[in-house]
């Protein structure tokens, strides 16, 4: 098992910085979910903004570091740092595989999400802090529909695909309040935050999509009526279930500690802190539960 553990604040949760080699070989297909090619391509998309948003997100916490006193808290971010660089170092190498697979053009998307993020980088430390919390709480949203619906979102997908998708949100969930905590302590402006949120919200989904777009076009599905309905019917899926946390966040009380992590969080962190050597924690995704343990496939 690979990985360093960083301590925070007194009572919070240690983060550890796991390393997972995920294995992108020529099999991968980029239609990872046979039985969901729609979704496939959402997951697909929302991957290649990883190398984009996640460094953006990582600037945005090392320079708000800079400012604070509370040891624990930089001991926090130093977390998030390491935990959100070996998400976006994994998503990048599964996206030059779909590039590899002839999606080629989704560099045309790449190169405008690397322009646009240059320009936000140009925002106030407040806006790119709220943003930052914003799409952290966005993604606490979203692990909870994936762990809850996985087994109708991933029995018998692709073990590395299913297997990096659910690490990410594992991961999400145990440094979900660095950013929410930082911008507290710097800030604590709630209109702003807000603004965040839905501003982060929409940004990323907008991206997210022109990507899924022409992965479909390329497969010449985006031209069906059928996928297309399929398509909004999982997108109309994802609006639904992610609502909640969005819609929780919006009080002026709220704190990302109010929510209860799934169970299978900590049974996933348990299943890998019993790995042992360098083994690739890999989901057993023929199990119709698709269970937080991790098996040779």
């Amino acid at each position: 098992m690979s990985g360093q553990t960083v301590r925070g604040r007194d009572g919070g949760r240690p983060m550890l910085i796991r390393k997972i080699p995920f294995a992108y070989v020529d099999s991968i297909e980029p239609i990872w979910n046979p039985k969901k090619p729609e979704w496939s391509h959402m997951v697909n998309g929302a991957s290649l903004t990883m190398p984009y948003l996640e460094p953006f997100l990582i600037k945005t916490v090392r320079e708000a570091m800079m400012q604070l006193t509370d040891e624990g808290l930089k001991a926090d971010a130093r977390g998030f740092i390491g935990q959100e660089g070996q998400h976006y170092m994994n998503h990048q190498r599964y996206n030059d595989t779909l590039k590899r697979k002839g999606y080629t053009d989704l560099s045309d998307v790449e190169a405008e999400m690397t322009e646009d993020y240059k320009r936000l980088q140009g925002k106030s430390l407040r806006w790119r802090l709220a943003y930052t919390a914003g799409f952290e709480t966005m993604t606490m949203g979203i692990t909870e529909w994936l762990i809850s619906a996985r087994k109708d979102l991933f029995v018998d997908a692709d073990p590395v695909v299913t297997s990096l998708v659910l690490w990410h949100m594992v991961e999400e969930t145990e440094h979900k309040t660095v950013a929410f905590e930082l911008y507290q302590e710097l800030f604590g402006n709630y209109f702003a935050r807000l603004v965040g949120l839905v501003y982060a919200t929409y940004h990323i989904s907008k991206f997210s999509r022109r990507a899924y777009k022409r992965m479909m076009k390329r497969d010449g599905t985006w031209g069906s009526l059928r996928c297309r309905f399929r398509l909004w019917a999982m997108v109309a899926k994802f609006g639904w279930n992610i609502a909640p946390a969005l819609l929780r966040s919006l009080f002026p009380g709220h704190h990302p500690d109010h929510v209860t992590d799934p169970a299978w969080v900590t049974e996933w962190a348990d299943a890998y802190a019993g790995l042992s050597g360098d083994d690739m924690p890999l989901l057993d995704t023929r199990d119709p539960e698709v269970p937080a343990r991790f098996a040779s496939i």
